[in-house]
């Protein structure tokens, strides 16, 4: 019988209880996971109470609140607060999703916030992207071509170009990919959901003539087949674009041309 064993100090304790409401107003419970690389002490589960009335309305902005009023050693990503840059990306109330688009009049009880799950932390709820990273640019994802450069653009008809809707709006937050089962346990050789879209991306562009190449580095056990259209990714992307079919399209690709 297999015997799984977690790693040292990686069960989340209950942790501090930073502040009690101490005045009138609409309060929120928030539970957010804290990890320190300083010490080797297990992650925490700390409390925290936010005045919702003191800030906006979104889950970003009582974060931000918490920062700024309460404890300035939290750590997190943020940029454009406005859904386009990706970097809130973070799991809350058990849902991979944007902070700053992720409205806390959708929460019930207490708000539960985690790091994107199975991905090494930097700190808190910061995940280390390093290897998303990667695999993302081992896609080649830029404009390949081997006919001479035209003087001003590479045309492209409305209708070829309506077949990008869809594909360009992915914003690289990972959200899909680490919803992803599959790539929870083959993140070292599955490209995973993120990087896959952007392969369709390009495969997809009339413009690009490199269609040959971008299929021959995907065929591979791992590297795409390793899905199994369990649309963990369509329904966890903040923009709601589908991953799946993507794969789907580049699966179908992949028969089209041995026949």
């Amino acid at each position: 019988m297999v015997q799984l064993t977690l790693p040292n100090n990686s069960k989340p304790k209950r942790g501090k209880v930073w502040n009690k409401p101490e005045k009138e107003g609409t309060w929120r419970q928030f539970h957010i996971y804290r990890w320190s690389p300083e010490d080797d002490s297990n992650p925490t589960i700390d409390t925290y109470f936010v005045n919702t009335d003191d800030c906006g309305p979104m889950v970003l902005d009582a974060i931000i609140w918490i920062k700024n009023t309460i404890d300035p050693t939290l750590t997190f990503r943020r940029s454009c607060r406005e859904g386009i840059c990706g970097s809130c990306s973070m799991n809350i109330d058990g849902t991979n999703t944007l902070a700053c688009t992720k409205g806390l009049d959708e929460i019930k009880g207490p708000v539960k916030i985690y790091p994107l799950p199975h991905m090494d932390v930097v700190k808190d709820l910061v995940p280390d992207l390093n290897h998303f990273y990667a695999q993302h640019r081992s896609i080649e994802p830029w404009l390949q071509t081997t006919t001479p450069e035209p003087q001003k653009e590479w045309k492209q008809s409305r209708q070829d170009r309506d077949k990008l809707d869809g594909l360009y709006e992915c914003i690289l937050c990972a959200c899909c990919s680490t919803s992803c089962p599959s790539y929870w346990w083959n993140s070292d050789r599955y490209l995973g959901p993120a990087a896959l879209l952007q392969a369709y991306r390009w495969v997809a562009d009339s413009r690009d003539e490199a269609t040959g190449e971008r299929l021959d580095n995907l065929e591979d056990p791992f590297r795409l087949y390793r899905c199994h259209t369990i649309m963990n990714c369509a329904k966890a992307c903040p923009k709601g674009l589908s991953p799946a079919k993507a794969i789907a399209e580049l699966k179908k690709k992949m028969v089209e041309r041995k026949y």
